[in-house]
């Protein structure tokens, strides 16, 4: 099974993974912008693209709240303290649709408020 997985990774070429970590991110990026901007979102993660990996980090007064609300309906990322949702991405099987899709998801919440403020907080999701 990982030697599958193995030939399949030898087939791929690292500047196309690369291009499209950069696609996906900069896509999630303006969506968030666009779409939530009038939610006090602040993004952390470098817009320039030799200072940026995988993930784009945002930070919002209720974050960790905001974070349980988009696990509960499958967006998957991660709380760090303080404030800051983290969310990753990985070009070997994230589409631009799951991108389009999971900021839908951002924006619902935030529109209808659909978070408890006042759940208990952990440091980390």
């Amino acid at each position: 099974m990982v030697e599958c997985g193995l030939e399949i990774f030898e087939e791929t070429d690292m500047q196309a993974i690369r291009a499209k970590s950069l696609g996906l991110t900069d896509l999630f990026i303006a969506l968030v912008e666009a779409r939530c901007a009038q939610h006090p979102l602040g993004l952390v993660t470098p817009r320039e693209h030799a200072r940026r990996g995988s993930q784009v980090s945002f930070t919002h007064p209720h974050g960790y709240a905001v974070m349980q609300a988009l696990i509960e309906r499958g967006v998957i990322g991660d709380y760090r303290e303080p404030e800051i949702m983290r969310f990753g991405f990985t070009p070997l099987y994230t589409t631009y649709a799951d991108v389009w899709d999971a900021v839908e998801i951002l924006r619902v919440i935030l529109d209808n408020e659909s978070y408890d403020a006042n759940a208990a907080r952990g440091a980390v999701t």
